[in-house]
C-alpha cells in the first residue's frame, strides 16, 4: 500500500522507522525486530540507508521482509551519497520484484574527507526524487528540518529547496526529530506560506538514555527546550528513571499533536520494539 493513501484515510497513525544490521551476522537480529515491531501493527515501517555504503546493503532485504513477510506498508530509504545513478537503478528494480511501492529519497549526511558529488551521483535529494519518479510508480518521501537544515544559510533558503523536492515528485514529507511541538506548528505555517502543500509527517524520538542528547544535538542541531533538559538533567544517571521520562515526554509530545489535529507520527525507534510498544500502550485509547 502507498503511503500517499494511508495519509488520505483520515484516523490516526504511528509508523516506526529502523536501521539495518552493519554486519551480515546481525541480520537475523534485525528481522527480529522487524517481527516484534510488526507486532504493534503501526502504519508503515521505513528501514533506513546506509550513509557509507555499510548497511545499504540490507534495506531491501528488511523492506521485503517488512512487507512480505510481516505484511506490513514499507518505507526504503535511499540517499544520494552513498549510491551512484547506477546503484539506484539497481536498488530500484529489486525494490519492484518485492512489489516494495514506496522510497524516502534522502541526500543523506556527507562523511568526512569524501569527495561528493562524484560525476556518477546525485548532488540534490531533488534530482534523487525526480529519477525515482521517471523509473517506476512509487510513493516518494522526502525529509525535512522544522529548526531549519544544518548547512542551509537560512529557513528560508531551507523551505525554497524543500519546495524544490515536493515539485520534483515528493508526496509527502517527514520531519527531523523536534523535541517542542510549537516548532512543528511553526514550521507547517512557514510551508504553507512557500506554497509547500505535501503532507508533513511529525517525527518524535523517545530519548531513552541521557547519551542521545548530545549525539542528536552534534548531529542535527536540535534545540532542547528547558522542560526536557530538566527531565535530563535530573534522571540522566538513572537508567530505567530515564526511560520511563523519555517515553514519557514522547507520549505527551504525541498526544498533543493529535488533539492538535495531526493525524500521522513517525516514531525514531532506535529498534527498540519495548519502547514504541510502551508509547503505543500509553496511546491505546487516543489512536483508536
Amino acid at each position: 500500500m502507498k503511503i500517499s493513501d494511508i495519509l488520505k484515510e483520515g484516523k490516526v497513525g504511528i509508523s516506526c522507522e529502523l536501521f539495518p544490521p552493519k554486519i551480515g551476522s546481525q541480520l537475523n537480529n534485525v528481522k527480529e525486530v522487524v517481527r516484534e515491531m510488526a507486532l504493534l501493527r503501526p502504519s508503515y515501517m521505513s528501514i533506513t540507508y546506509g550513509a557509507t555504503g555499510g548497511t545499504s546493503e540490507y534495506t531491501a532485504d528488511i523492506a521485503n521482509e517488512i512487507k512480505n513477510v510481516n505484511h506490513i506498508p514499507a518505507l526504503a530509504h535511499l540517499t544520494c551519497v552513498s549510491s551512484t545513478r547506477e546503484k539506484v537503478r539497481s536498488v530500484i528494480e529489486r525494490l519492484k520484484q518485492d512489489k516494495i511501492e514506496n522510497i524516502l529519497a534522502l541526500r543523506g549526511d556527507i562523511p568526512k574527507n569524501a569527495d561528493f558529488p562524484l560525476p556518477n551521483q546525485y548532488k540534490y535529494a531533488s534530482e534523487l526524487i525526480y529519477d525515482i519518479k521517471s523509473q517506476g510508480d512509487f510513493c516518494i518521501g522526502g525529509a525535512c528540518y522544522p529548526e531549519g537544515h544544518p548547512e542551509a544559510k537560512s529557513m528560508n533558503d531551507d523551505l525554497i529547496h524543500l519546495k524544490e523536492k515536493v515539485d520534483a515528485g515528493c508526496d509527502f514529507l517527514t520531519t527531523q526529530m523536534f523535541f517542542d511541538n510549537n516548532i512543528y506548528y511553526n514550521f507547517m505555517y512557514k510551508a504553507l506560506q512557500k506554497n509547500i502543500h505535501a503532507p508533513i509527517i511529525a517525527g518524535i524520538m523517545p530519548v531513552t538514555k541521557s547519551s542521545q542528547i548530545k549525539q542528536i544535538i552534534s548531529l542535527s542541531g536540535n534545540m532542547v527546550p528547558p522542560r526536557f533538559k530538566a527531565i535530563v538533567d535530573r534522571f540522566a544517571d538513572y537508567p530505567a528513571a530515564m526511560r520511563q521520562a523519555g517515553i514519557a515526554y514522547a507520549t505527551e509530545q504525541i498526544i498533543d499533536l493529535v488533539a492538535n489535529g495531526v493525524n500521522h507520527i513517525h516514531i525514531y525507534t532506535m529498534n527498540k520494539p519495548d519502547v514504541a510498544g510502551a508509547i503505543l500502550n500509553n496511546l491505546s485509547e487516543i489512536i483508536n
